[in-house]
């Protein structure tokens, strides 16, 4: 067995994979920035190590030495689908808990995944098998097998990367919006092209293979309730699929598995609609979402993972794994939900109360005073019950979400409650598009903050703005005095105001000015002075979290001012453009 293991990954994932590594007896290394030396993950660790960046395999590879480690836990975000990676960890002679580099390298590229699937005889969904060039050719294809079309990255998973153009006039930014993300989220800008289903859910199936050639599947999870193309709640096993539709999953993905020669633990996924199923990817790491199926089959992924890593072989087979009641999971994010913009909210986490009782787990990755931060990843904490049925699961999570109760950072649990009220969730009758296109979240008002010490010399004031056509309200600190609001200006970042004009003395929230709606860096800019703008028109793009968001004028007019470049940090609140309205 092995005797200690670094953890490559922070936040839940890390602490859930040295709680395991506890209970077997193994040490647990945690990395961690300078920033993150107090983090939750580090202070479960056995020992830290000291790393320049999560994403840097020289310096992670390196603390992994020093350690003495026998082996390297990806975790599921930064490296855990890096084939160097994984192969930097066997080079220094260390176990990867994960698929063998050429295994993640094959699954981990999009397109080579798709003709793997075909090699298998599993259909995947109607698209190409090659990289998309150009705009040009995302109209054609979506010509030839009709629109909407979905760009993703070839390189990528997990919603990043993804872009669907509805018709030709979409293409070309959604084609640009695509390489972007991909590129800043998996080091590659590659992109392919798939149909895009009009109202299918999104199914998927835990795998488990060893060094033995012994290859089970573990059952299906639904997770179709998603915004911005990623899960925003999973649940086990899958409803409403007939039983020979589950057999047929299972079969289909234990055959992709073996045609790829994958080792440890994987997810293959696919669309299901109307009775039909197609391969969609396989993510070569453990998920987000495993512990729906460790609540359903009594397993523990994690120390399967540890032991198939070691060179053991799966102590059970396919006929002896059973799967008991029904599961759900909630993930809890840093997001504002309020009006359905799902907004990242980075902050101090001043308070958390998680709901227990019967049936009910947590896995956190934050406690009260640390700190939420807008480089990484917005999950929280991840909130799961176990009940008999689906109903019971269903009417279980709901008091759950109702004793769980976070400050300091606005999160999903609105949200989540209002999904899992819905009679078309309880029903079924959702699709990977309900959550943005048929579930009414406008009723939602911002989320409370703790409040927070005034600056000296500041008070606080609510502004109006506007974000992709919809009306949200900001707080902002502005200095005290017969100034006011006005005198405030913007927080100029770098070289200040790009305009070069004076100060137009448009008040904060007048409708001219274009406001940051959160804390972020700003990525594109599509506007100069002295450019015609028409009202709602996004303007710029902001980054926060892992995840894009644009900006949008409110007004008709004039650009008269733009106050940030592209690369810019800004605060919630900063005035990014200013427009004379027409």
């Amino acid at each position: 067995m092995l005797g200690k293991v670094l953890i490559a990954d922070r936040g839940e994932i890390a602490v859930r994979v040295a709680r395991t590594c506890r209970e077997m007896g193994v040490v647990a290394a945690a990395v961690a920035t300078d920033s993150d030396r107090a983090a939750l993950h580090a202070r479960m660790a056995d020992e830290v190590l000291a790393v320049a960046s999560y994403l840097d395999i020289e310096s992670v590879v390196g603390a992994a030495r020093r350690c003495g480690a026998d082996a390297v836990h990806p975790g599921y975000g930064f490296l855990a689908e890096r084939p160097e990676f994984a192969a930097a960890v066997t080079a220094a002679g260390m176990a990867f808990i994960g698929p063998p580099a050429e295994v993640m390298a094959t699954m981990g590229d999009k397109i080579r995944a798709r003709r793997a699937a075909e090699s298998a005889g599993v259909a995947p969904v109607p698209g190409r098998t090659e990289a998309v060039a150009s705009a040009e050719e995302v109209v054609a294809f979506g010509r030839e097998h009709g629109w909407p079309v979905a760009v993703k990255a070839a390189h990528g998973g997990g919603g990043r990367g993804m872009r669907v153009a509805a018709g030709p006039e979409a293409t070309a930014a959604a084609l640009d919006a695509a390489r972007r993300e991909a590129k800043a989220a998996f080091g590659r800008d590659e992109c392919y092209l798939e149909r895009h289903l009009a109202g299918p859910r999104h199914v998927e199936v835990q795998v488990l293979a060893d060094g033995h050639g012994h290859v089970v599947h573990l059952g299906t999870r639904d997770c179709t309730a998603q915004r911005r193309h990623q899960k925003l709640l999973e649940e086990g096993p899958a409803p409403g699929l007939a039983p020979d539709v589950r057999r047929s999953l299972g079969d289909a993905a234990v055959a992709v598995t073996r045609a790829c020669g994958y080792v440890n633990a994987g997810t293959v996924e696919f669309l299901y609609e109307d009775g039909r199923f197609w391969f969609l990817e396989m993510n070569a790491r453990l998920q987000v979402e495993h512990p729906v199926t460790e609540l359903v089959t009594g397993l523990d992924l994690v120390a399967l993972q540890l032991r198939i890593a070691a060179g053991e072989p799966l102590p059970f087979g396919q006929d002896d794994v059973q799967v008991r009641g029904h599961a759900i999971e909630c993930r809890i994010n840093a997001e504002d939900p309020a009006g359905g913009r799902f907004l990242p909210t980075p902050g101090a986490l001043t308070m958390a109360r998680w709901p227990a009782g019967p049936g009910v787990r947590v896995d956190a990755g934050y406690e009260p005073g640390d700190v939420v931060s807008p480089d990484y990843d917005n999950l929280v904490a991840k909130v799961l019950v176990w009940a008999p049925d689906r109903e019971a699961a269903r009417r279980r999570m709901l008091r759950a979400l109702a004793e769980t109760e976070v400050r300091g950072v606005a999160t999903t649990v609105p949200a989540l409650a209002a999904i899992l009220d819905h009679p078309d969730f309880a029903a079924v009758h959702h699709t990977t598009t309900w959550v943005e296109r048929g579930l009414d979240l406008s009723s939602l008002p911002p989320a409370e903050r703790a409040a927070a010490p005034a600056p000296p010399g500041r008070v606080a004031t609510d502004v109006d703005v506007e974000v992709d056509g919809r009306h949200h309200r900001v707080r902002l600190w502005v200095p005290e005095g017969p100034g006011g609001p006005a005198a405030a200006g913007p927080r100029r970042r770098g070289a200040g105001s790009r305009g070069g004009g004076a100060d137009t003395g448009a008040g904060a929230g007048t409708p001219g000015q274009v406001v940051a709606p959160m804390q972020g860096t700003v990525l594109r800019i599509s506007i100069a002075v002295g450019d015609e703008v028409v009202a709602g028109q996004a303007v710029c793009v902001m980054e926060a979290m892992k995840m894009e968001t644009e900006v949008a004028v409110s007004v008709a007019g004039t650009v008269a001012e733009v106050r940030t470049y592209e690369g810019d940090t800004v605060a919630a609140g900063d005035v990014l453009a200013i427009v004379t309205p027409a």
